[in-house]
């Protein structure tokens, strides 16, 4: 089991990306593999914002053609969405005391990492280099040839 991170569903997204090949590739293999993957809906709505803004890219989804891209994911019966669960203010306020540092734009990674605990998956695929901060997370990069 693994948590997939916005980057790589956004290089998968973007033809323009140098990433694109690689990225595209791996979400068809976990798209056709039976070990469960998975995404937050934060990450969900991450990938709406960056893969509609104007500033970003230079041809910017719209943003009914970035939510069938992720419709699209649920075509595969491994896949899912993760949610909170009752015990999430527990496992956030644990994390907000070990990682004290955490601030501003790295929020994000924090309710991603909370939401992954919660469900005790370790391991996620990401191209942040964030992630490492987060000691119980395995994180994997499989665009260096890493692999879940």
């Amino acid at each position: 089991m693994f948590v997939a991170d916005t980057n790589l569903l956004l290089y998968a997204a973007n033809r323009q990306a140098p990433e694109h090949p690689a990225a595209k590739e791996f979400l068809r293999q976990w798209r056709m593999d039976t070990e469960s993957w998975f995404v937050t809906w934060s990450i969900v709505y991450e990938f709406l914002r960056v893969a509609t803004h104007p500033r970003i890219f230079e041809r910017p989804l719209t943003i009914t053609r970035a939510w069938d891209f992720i419709l699209s994911l649920f075509s595969s019966p491994s896949f899912g969405v993760l949610t909170e669960t009752d015990h999430h203010s527990e496992i956030l306020g644990d994390l907000a005391r070990e990682y004290p540092h955490i601030c501003g734009n790295r929020a994000h990674d924090l309710h991603i990492a909370a939401v992954m605990k919660e469900h005790g998956i370790s391991t996620i695929c990401t191209a942040d280099a964030d992630f490492h901060q987060f000691r119980f997370l395995r994180v994997v990069n499989p665009l260096l040839g890493q692999r879940s």
